[in-house]
């Protein structure tokens, strides 16, 4: 018997060598998450102060940051504005093609997971820091509590977003005695749960932070309602969509930046229009992918014929947010990825390379909760005031402004273009298509599968249409390496054929 409390003792202290490790190497959002806990403590000793909670804290949003790459793949790889380059993964490369099978490496879901045990272990341990740490306030513990909970729910709405019915863990992995083999639980239950989490922390939620990379690094009452909203819309619930973004309006965290500030959202970052943004310092080896994927010499990404047709000098004026901009001409027939390369929105002034990686990756910023606003306004046929926020934002871009129909298509194809072109390459495409899918039992699915095969060569479009016609397939599978480690799950339907 004492062998094997010895062994589970080694197990644990093993597991809090891993946490300090992980956060010196990951460094993850700024110089605020260099609290990190000390090597060699086992739980008992390492739960001892408000400090080790936020060091924990702190790597949760580490952790979050080193998705940056996944967030992108996923959000854009299977839409319709990029295209693949030579240095590309054949694994992305076969998302793009719809050529998915559950050995490929972007099914596998771990460093979500991952994200997900550093928010548990917060909330499992820190209250009862407090027995222990007199000076941890009762408004410190809600505050470090209430990211936590932010932290878990924005995971986990990635997750449902991508798999559709996931594993919803709500305890931190920290003995052998842990459950690790859960099975899948419905999207909505998982979207139920984590709403009914952020509508019981938001009030905790703070932006009195020392810095604007915390300011806009860190959960606030703003993101939360972001969140919120953008669950709100996955689940078509237009009433309380617009309700959130509301409470941002009025909270005036964030306002949309004027024309000649724009690009300051990437370079330098953290902009008034920011809410919530992934923070990167190359100084301090907090390093960014977005880079290494988007810029020329990678070979990775490029921009698609439909995103060169949206922003090039040749087939459109969109002078803030167009050529120089969110792309760059490299040659006659080749376009990149400039939003994350760029200092300036000239198409010129790349990045230095002590600073190449380090623009940060924005979650939600004000225009993107405006659109999603005047999505739900016009599911509501309340047509006149979606259309002012279109034009507003339109206005901003230095574009003409819309005139609409007043009908319900009309409005959603308009604002799925102009999310298009506003929030180009910020890894919403692919969720914002699938939504639409998704709408009014799937009435307008064809028109997803329309638009993707678009973007695809011809002797493809046919191969590549049959296989989006059943939506389970617009979800990814479980990667195989998991199904055979955890006998309770099931494989996603699509991929059983």
């Amino acid at each position: 018997m004492e062998q094997i409390i010895n062994f589970k003792r080694m197990k644990t202290k093993i597991k809090y060598i891993l946490i300090a490790l992980v956060l010196m190497v990951q460094s993850g959002c700024n110089d605020w998450v260099e609290l990190i806990p000390p090597n060699g403590l086992v739980r008992e000793e390492f739960w001892q102060s408000k400090e080790d909670v936020e060091a924990v804290l702190m790597g949760a949003y580490s952790s979050l940051s080193s998705l940056d790459n996944l967030f992108f793949i996923h959000g854009e790889a299977r839409a319709d504005m990029v295209d693949d380059d030579t240095n590309l993964s054949e694994n992305t490369r076969n998302m793009m093609i719809g050529n998915i099978y559950p050995d490929n490496w972007n099914a596998n879901w771990q460093d979500f997971y991952n994200v997900i045990n550093y928010a548990n272990e917060v909330i499992d341990n820190a209250p009862g820091v407090q027995d222990i740490d007199d000076t941890f306030t009762d408004y410190q513990l809600q505050g470090y509590l209430a990211e936590a909970y932010f932290i878990r729910a924005l995971t986990y709405f990635y997750l449902v977003r991508i798999y559709n019915e996931v594993p919803y863990v709500t305890e931190p992995s920290e003995t052998d005695e842990s459950f690790f083999y859960p099975e899948k639980s419905s999207a909505d239950f998982v979207l139920n749960s984590i709403t009914e989490d952020l509508l019981a922390n938001r009030q905790y939620l703070t932006s009195n932070f020392m810095s604007i990379r915390e300011i806009k690094g860190r959960a606030s009452k703003a993101a939360c309602n972001a969140l919120l909203a953008d669950i709100s819309l996955w689940q078509f619930d237009y009433n309380k969509v617009i309700e959130y973004v509301q409470q941002i309006e009025m909270s005036e965290f964030a306002k949309l930046v004027s024309a000649d500030l724009w690009f300051y959202m990437y370079f330098p970052g953290n902009s008034d229009e920011s809410i919530f943004e992934l923070q990167f310092d190359e100084r301090q080896s907090q390093r960014n992918s977005t880079y290494g994927m988007t810029n020329y010499d990678g070979q990775q990404f490029l921009a698609s014929k439909k995103a060169i047709e949206m922003f090039s000098l040749e087939f459109a004026n969109e002078p803030f947010r167009g050529q120089g901009a969110t792309i760059k001409k490299e040659s006659e027939t080749t376009f990149t990825i400039w939003k994350y390369v760029g200092m300036a929105p000239d198409g010129t002034t790349i990045r230095p390379s002590n600073i190449s990686n380090t623009a940060n990756w924005i979650v939600y910023r004000y225009a993107d909760v405006m659109l999603m606003k005047a999505e739900a306004l016009s599911q509501l046929d309340r047509f006149e005031e979606a259309l002012a926020i279109v034009n507003n934002i339109r206005d901003r871009a230095g574009v003409n402004p819309l005139a609409l129909a007043n009908s319900r298509i009309a409005y959603e194809d308009a604002i799925l273009q102009e999310r298009a072109l506003e929030l180009a390459y910020e890894g919403k495409r692919w969720f914002d298509l699938v939504r639409m899918g998704r709408r009014n039992d799937y009435a307008r699915s064809s028109n997803l599968v329309n638009l993707i095969i678009e973007n695809v060569p011809a002797t493809q479009k046919r191969v590549l249409g049959s296989k989006l016609t059943n939506p389970m397939g617009w979800y990814m599978p479980i990667y195989e390496d998991e199904l055979e480690r955890n006998k309770y799950l099931e494989q996603n339907p699509y991929y059983l054929r």
